[in-house]
């Protein structure tokens, strides 16, 4: 087991003048000059250029792939192995973890032992690697921001990957994207969505957002919460690395170049059994989604709000210093 320096806490509260203009698009806290640290080991030119050379060589053979695997079945399988091809290109090793329920005592809900069904993957967001560190490690549809849709190459792979966009700035298509969600989780197909709504840099995460939360209960299946923190450095010397978020006003491209730069750089995932709520359970209702409506209605808020609490409150306790688990695989 690694012992993990914990970082200084980031700035709780959101620069001058950044107010949440949504419930849907929050603001983060987090901006480069304060979250992003040195790395504790440097990359040298020639391993930076191999590893920019080998990101490049993936994406161009991810094309045809991406093009051809549409709907088949093979599409979960083929997005995984490419995912973690890609990462490895980058540098980045991807550790796996198993993460324990701590639901003793709530009569709301109850955890789904370990199973190969569909399932609400929900993680908090650090990075735009998060996807990829998602997919890499269990098959999913990633939900995505609509600006991928509008960048070439890239694109090309989302759609190809499977990925579903949603419009941050209009909620009036949340719905949409929820039944969207909803119909594929309904086919056997995991998807993933990250319900803070923005990035952090790792050190501090955002609330949960219940929206996306009604596709599984719409599709009667498990939310399952998954926490990803990185790390640099192996064994006694592994402390947690700020470098691959993405945050504030950070660019694509600054971004990987610090990836690029960084030695040892691991993505930790810790997976969580999933959750179900009781149906015949009161669930109460939370000041913050319950807004004085009645009926249907506020019951649906109300379940919301449950699942999103009991998931952010389980990926919090994996990203708590010394939090570390038995790796199940690399």
């Amino acid at each position: 087991m690694s012992a993990v320096t914990p970082l200084p806490p980031a700035p709780s509260s959101p620069p001058s003048g950044a107010l949440e203009r949504s419930v849907w698009l929050p603001v983060s806290s987090c901006a480069p000059a304060a979250c992003v640290r040195a790395q504790t080991r440097t990359a040298g030119p020639l391993r930076r250029a191999a590893r920019l050379a080998g990101a490049l060589a993936v994406l161009a053979a991810g094309l045809p792939v991406a093009l051809v695997i549409g709907r088949t079945a093979r599409r979960g399988t083929a997005v995984a192995r490419w995912s973690r091809l890609f990462l490895r290109a980058l540098g980045i090793r991807v550790v796996t973890r198993r993460g324990f329920s701590c639901l003793g005592g709530s009569a709301r809900a109850r955890a789904v032992p370990a199973d190969d069904g569909p399932a609400l993957l929900v993680g908090n967001h650090v990075s735009w690697l998060d996807p990829l560190v998602m997919a890499a490690t269990l098959p999913c549809r990633p939900l995505a921001k609509a600006e991928v849709a509008r960048w070439p190459v890239i694109r090309t792979l989302a759609t190809g990957g499977g990925a579903l966009f949603v419009d941050r700035d209009a909620l009036s298509t949340l719905p949409r994207v929820v039944a969207d969600m909803a119909a594929a989780l309904g086919r056997g197909e995991s998807v993933a969505a990250f319900p803070e709504g923005t990035t952090w840099c790792g050190r501090e995460m955002g609330r949960f957002r219940p929206a996306v939360f009604q596709a599984a209960l719409d599709a009667g299946v498990p939310v399952r919460p998954v926490a990803l923190r990185f790390v640099e450095g192996r064994g006694e010397c592994a402390t947690p690395s700020t470098r691959p978020s993405f945050v504030g006003d950070d660019t694509l491209v600054a971004s990987l170049l610090r990836i690029v730069a960084t030695r040892d750089l691991v993505a930790e995932v810790t997976v969580f059994p999933g959750v179900r709520l009781e149906r015949t359970a009161p669930l109460g209702l939370h000041p913050a989604d319950a807004r004085g409506e009645p009926g249907e209605w506020s019951r649906r808020g109300a379940a919301r709000a449950a699942l999103a609490r009991i998931a952010e409150a389980q990926v919090r306790t994996a990203l708590l210093p010394d939090s570390g688990r038995p790796a199940l695989a690399a």
